[in-house]
């Protein structure tokens, strides 16, 4: 049966979400393609508050990664807006030009930040708080200003202050309401949280209206209309967001505040439906996550002609994502006539409880200093629960009344665990008891709880530990590899020794995954740790590889790739130049640019020109894609630079071709500076390298991206070949004890400095490292130089690659 042709508009949480309801519905009905204006796959956004205050990075922060669109058969177009919708001729046109028929369609187009009218909002340093873009925005700020004001005191503007407070600057919140978080707090907790984030460092103006953002082309201040003026140098605008509903506007689909659907999530014109942020739904728009997934479902039922389960609208619940603040509202927590609340203050504590009755029914809760029975709570709001029953002030006390009982044991089947999935209690246990489930991995896997923002995890532990009693195994909660296994990577790999286990099939069959093809977390990992363990002996696994690292090459947003030749050292010549002229020219490659690790970068490489492009450059692979030493940064050193006191290229040439191809855990980058003005920047590299007088500092675990942090003092040597020693030993040592995709800099935090010094310290341990290191380098071929030196006609050649 020809499967009919699926286009999802908006690769956001929502939309994305419900992809994935339709292929668990009917995975072989639809060829889905899916438009997204960002240049990522799909990703958390509810996380970016994690991300700006320091506590995660953006690739932790992914839902789907690149290879899980190829796994499912989906075409992405990244950093593609589509333009225009022909209903009639049920085709979109992007901004690209390019042009998409579909059978059904899905608008998940989202909402946009809503920016202030006021004069000076259009200057530099001024940004809302939405996407990847505006967090590296502030990201960069925070490295070169000091005063911020965040213009908005509500859930989204305190998780911008609370994160560039972490980066270092001042910061001011601005708010209108006489307290903050009027719309999910009452005055009481509104005051608290201010209090408890006074503490943290945050500045306050309540009831301040914005009259006007001052300065020249950047930001100066802001001036309010009573007359007071702030100083800052970045605004963050957090102040609201709208419906995207243009592009539906003009397809003339009905829209009210947003994309008016039914409870099919259905527009007023056939086969185009309406998810998430933009859609509104019985004259409300939602704007959390746990609505927009019920959407999700009910979409998906009703485009696969599946039994159709309507959505009827969802009650809202908060939780604040502050560090060191508990704080949850839910529901209508308002008082009026009809409406009374019980409320709990414990000022001493900083503990504030308060529910909202409707009759004997609880219609609303605030929680803060202690949010533990916000899930609780939630669920008896959620199921309109009768209290007539209940001493009233009792539902306030904790679960289950008896001291240590488990919170969980007096919940319901139905009582949700994780609010933002809509993942009840009963499903969760039907994991553990139905599919085996035994840690709290494998149940997000299987249901999904705790896969958004991870609040509810000391919850899901505890469903587990109740339901499985005496055959909880502690053990196994440690964080396995994926959630297709319970075992960590320690565990992984020892298995993989005892057992002689040979390719990643075989490790997934003899250690019992629970899926049997794996993930796309899982097969890379594997791949690395049987490489890493048999080098000589390991045939690797291109199929298990990311997507660049099988084209050899970096995806770009619009779908073509960037190539990087190897410049050891950041060395070159006329010929190499040469070279990379004439392949520009002859494959019109429309962006030739110097990266930080001077490098020359070719963007807009079409993917069939790869092999071709590949073979006439006639040059090593700067393995710009790879989780291997990506490049070595130099300063020019003694031969030329006044200061230098030590050869600076020929040591980074050194180490470049010595360690070449080197299949890592996570990218790898160095630099050596030949005196201690670092012009190479090593105090922020992997490993780096600083001439002295009479030798070399060697640092290590420096991160120069979102993670800033400074490189620690390894040892100090006196010549090139301790330098070496040192380094092989040090980068075998953490091939073979870091987590796959963990940086040196998260290694070296987990493993502890005096630790690796001490194992490093032993003359012997070093030479074993040394000799294991030599052994993995001996395999060693550039990919590209093999595929050259095979003679193979272009056609093969590109069958070789691109199908690899």
């Amino acid at each position: 049966m020809q499967k009919k042709k699926l286009v999802l508009i908006g690769n956001g949480m929502a939309g994305v979400r419900a992809i994935e309801e339709v292929l668990k519905v009917s995975n072989e009905a639809f060829e889905i393609t899916i438009f997204g204006s960002e240049p990522h796959p799909n990703y958390n956004r509810i996380l970016l508050s994690k991300v700006l205050q320091g506590d995660t990075n953006v690739e932790d922060i992914t839902l789907n990664d690149w290879n899980w669109y190829q796994e499912n058969n989906i075409t992405l177009y990244t950093g593609e807006t589509v333009t225009r919708i022909d209903s009639v001729k049920k085709e979109v046109a992007t901004n690209s030009g390019r042009v998409e028929s579909y059978d059904e369609l899905i608008l998940a187009t989202g909402s946009l930040p809503f920016i202030l009218p006021i004069p000076g909002s259009d200057k530099k340093g001024v940004t809302a708080f939405r996407d990847i873009k505006d967090t590296d925005e502030m990201l960069q700020a925070s490295q070169q200003y000091k005063k911020a004001a965040v213009i908005g005191g509500g859930l989204l503007g305190l998780e911008a202050a609370r994160g560039l407070l972490n980066l270092g600057m001042d910061v001011s919140v601005i708010h209108l309401a006489p307290y903050l978080m009027e719309r999910q707090l009452d005055s009481t907790a509104g005051k608290l949280l201010q209090n408890e984030l006074e503490k943290q460092g945050m500045k306050f103006l309540l009831e301040k209206q914005t009259a006007e953002i001052v300065g020249g082309e950047r930001v100066e201040g802001l001036s309010f209309k009573d007359g007071t003026f702030l100083e800052a140098d970045l605004v963050v605008m957090a102040v609201g967001i709208k419906p995207n509903v243009q592009l539906a506007k003009e397809a003339g689909l009905n829209v009210n505040r947003g994309i008016v659907v039914n409870d099919y999530m259905q527009t007023d014109i056939p086969n185009i439906y309406a998810v998430g942020e933009c859609a509104e739904h019985r004259g409300m728009v939602y704007g959390l996550v746990a609505p927009l997934y019920e959407q999700g479902k009910a979409l998906a039922k009703a485009i696969c002609s599946a039994e159709k389960v309507p959505y009827e609208g969802s009650v809202l619940s908060t939780q604040l994502k502050v560090s060191g603040v508990e704080v949850f509202s839910a529901g209508d927590f308002t008082e009026d006539e009809e409406k009374k609340a019980i409320k709990v203050f414990d000022e001493q504590d900083g503990i504030y409880k308060k529910l909202v009755l409707r009759g004997n029914q609880i219609v609303g809760a605030v929680l803060f200093g202690d949010s533990s029975d916000g899930n609780r709570l939630f669920s008896m709001i959620q199921k309109q629960e009768d209290v007539s029953d209940v001493a009233k002030v009792s539902i306030l006390q904790p679960s289950g009344g008896n001291a240590g009982e488990s919170l969980v044991a007096s919940m319901s089947a139905d009582d949700i665990i994780c609010g933002c999935n809509g993942v009840t209690k009963g499903t969760i246990v039907e994991a553990i008891q139905k599919q085996g489930c035994s840690s709290v991995d494998e149940i997000k896997a299987c249901t999904s709880a705790s896969r958004s923002c991870g609040g509810c995890k000391p919850l899901v532990a505890e469903v587990l530990q109740h339901t499985l009693g005496a055959d909880f195994d502690a053990a196994v909660q440690k964080e396995a590899i994926c959630g297709c296994t319970t075992l960590s990577r320690d565990e992984v790999v020892e298995e993989i020794k005892a057992k002689g286990l040979s390719h990643t099939r075989e490790v997934m069959n003899v250690l019992r995954w629970n899926n049997e093809e794996g993930c796309s977390k899982c097969r890379p990992a594997l791949n690395y740790y049987l490489g890493m363990v048999n080098p000589t002996g390991y045939v690797d696994e291109r199929e298990s590889r990311f997507v660049n690292e099988r084209m050899h090459a970096n995806i770009q947003k619009d779908g073509t790739y960037s190539v990087v030749p190897r410049m050891y050292g950041g060395v070159t010549n006329a010929e190499d130049l040469r070279k990379i002229a004439d392949v520009v020219d002859k494959y019109e490659i429309p962006l030739v640019k110097v990266t930080g690790g001077q490098r020359l970068d070719l963007f807009g490489v079409k993917k069939e020109d790869l092999p071709s492009v590949w073979e006439e450059l006639d040059m090593p692979s700067g393995y710009a894609y790879g989780k291997s030493l990506r490049t070595v940064k130099t300063c020019v050193g003694e031969q030329f630079c006044r200061f230098g006191t030590q050869d600076s290229m020929g040591v980074g040439i050194a180490l470049e071709k010595k360690f070449e191809g080197l299949w890592t855990p996570h990218k790898v980058k160095m630099a050596v500076s030949a005196c201690p003005r670092s012009c190479a920047e090593s105090g922020i590299k992997d490993i780096g390298f600083i001439g002295i007088d009479g030798g070399w500092e060697i640092y290590v675990g420096g991160n120069g991206g979102t993670h800033l942090r400074g490189g620690d003092l390894l040892y100090k040597v006196k010549t090139d070949e301790e330098l070496m020693d040192i380094t092989g030993a040090y980068l075998q040592y953490y091939r073979e004890t870091a987590n796959y995709l963990e940086r040196t800099s998260a290694w070296i935090e987990r493993m502890g400095l005096s630790h690796i010094q001490s194992v490093l310290d032993d003359a012997e341990t070093r030479r074993e490292l040394n000799m294991r290191m030599d052994e993995a380098l001996s395999t060693y071929r550039d990919p590209w130089k093999e595929i050259v030196e095979s003679k193979k006609t272009k056609k093969e050649l590109f069958e070789t690659v691109v199908t690899s």
